[in-house]
């Protein structure tokens, strides 16, 4: 069943057409949620971490430099990236699993380069959407989460997922619709998606932009447990409390590179230069 679910699943992606204005763009294939899991590949020690490594790394789009020159070192348990929007910071954040590959410069996690062993880095490296309906593609819960492990045996496998359903709560909706589950559940099944994969490091892309309070606190309450290393992009600056380190993203560079206290405060000043010039351009 599941491996028939999978196929569709796979068709599915590859039928999919143009999303709408403003919709994350799809996702690779070998990147949902955080790519095939072969047997014995799942790794021993999931709270390990991973060392990432950004190499005068510079990103351009079309005719616009969306990253310009960074280059950072990452080994933290908890990082956080901050910026206004168009800032360069979702790029940056795509960067540490080669959903984005570098136009100049390198990425590299654990010695992996993600232009060249993008696979072996997405193993490592799980990545949580803004959006989860851009990550969650099969019909059920159960089957989303399976999804994730499929290249595990199958004992194995259902294991995994009655394990990984009952830590997030969703254990009483793994035959439910996946996509009947509210905006909060749909995050929490996108998490546990990843989360099922063993990752070393979770990305996490404003990943509560779309939730209200309450589960913005739950959620942030989720992350915060992870035994694995975490980086968090938000603009909600309550959330980079909790970060070990960081970092503010403008421009398409790194301005700022401290703790929590220092690094929001550098940003709050940017944010707060940058209004006199936004009214003097309204007048």
């Amino acid at each position: 069943m599941i491996a028939r679910a999978v196929a569709a699943a796979r068709r599915r992606n590859a039928d999919r057409g143009a999303r709408t204005p403003g919709a994350a763009p799809p996702v690779p294939a070998d990147a949902v949620p955080s790519g095939v899991v072969p047997a014995g590949a799942v790794p021993a020690d999931a709270a390990t971490g991973c060392v990432v490594r950004l190499e005068d790394v510079h990103v351009r789009l079309g005719e616009r430099d969306v990253l310009r020159g960074v280059d950072v070192e990452l080994t933290e348990r908890r990082v956080g990236i901050v910026g206004a929007n168009g800032s360069g910071k979702s790029t940056l954040a795509r960067l540490l699993n080669g959903l984005v590959v570098p136009t100049a410069g390198r990425v590299l996690v654990d010695g992996l380069d993600t232009r060249r062993d993008g696979a072996a880095v997405r193993r490592r490296v799980g990545f949580v959407f803004t959006d989860p309906d851009a990550q969650i593609v099969m019909p059920t819960v159960a089957e989303d989460v399976a999804y994730s492990v499929r290249g595990v045996p199958a004992s194995e496998r259902d294991r995994i997922v009655r394990d990984a359903l009952a830590a997030r709560g969703l254990a009483h909706h793994a035959d439910h619709p996946a996509h009947l589950l509210s905006g909060g559940q749909k995050q929490l099944l996108a998490l546990t998606s990843v989360l099922a994969a063993r990752p070393r490091l979770v990305v996490a892309d404003e990943p509560t932009t779309l939730l209200d309070l309450r589960n913005t606190r739950r959620f942030a309450a989720e992350l915060a447990a992870l035994p694995q290393q975490v980086v968090l992009v938000s603009h909600d600056l309550t959330l980079m409390d909790a970060m070990d380190r960081v970092l503010v993203v403008d421009d398409g560079r790194v301005v700022a590179d401290d703790a929590p206290g220092p690094a929001v405060a550098h940003y709050r000043r940017l944010v707060d230069e940058a209004a006199p010039a936004s009214r003097r351009g309204a007048s």
